[in-house]
């Protein structure tokens, strides 16, 4: 008898401790702000895409600095559509198994700038 009430003491102390555990303020730390503020349906070519190649790729792959990138350059629309076209641009910037993570010294794109080239791309790559 005194095991059963043992037993369910512990199953209801840890009922309550999980229900405890589940609160808004809980659910906040898992989804940071700027990924529900990431506005992927107003991407353009020449303020999103570039903004966020000119911060992160134009310093290896850009039209006169491009030394030690295989010759890749991604400034430019017309240089960078082939790269997004052919699907090496999404491969390498999530990282994805096969491909050269990119930006090559380190880190990774924001999961929002990552998402703004995609929808770019499922856009069509259009030069707006």
């Amino acid at each position: 008898m005194k095991i059963k009430l043992l037993l369910c003491f512990i199953l209801l102390l840890s009922s309550l401790l999980f229900i405890a555990s589940c609160t808004k303020q809980s659910e906040d730390h898992l989804v940071s702000p700027s990924t529900l503020s990431c506005d992927t349906t107003n991407v353009q070519y020449s303020t999103t895409i570039v903004a966020i190649l000119s911060a992160n790729c134009y310093r290896c792959h850009g039209a006169i600095t491009n030394g030690g990138s295989g010759g890749i350059i991604l400034e430019g629309y017309l240089n960078l559509k082939k790269w997004a076209d052919n699907g090496y641009l999404v491969g390498n910037i999530t990282h994805a198994p096969g491909y050269i993570p990119m930006p090559f010294d380190g880190g990774k794109l924001s999961d929002c700038d990552i998402n703004k080239i995609k929808a770019w791309i499922n856009q069509g790559t259009k030069n707006n």
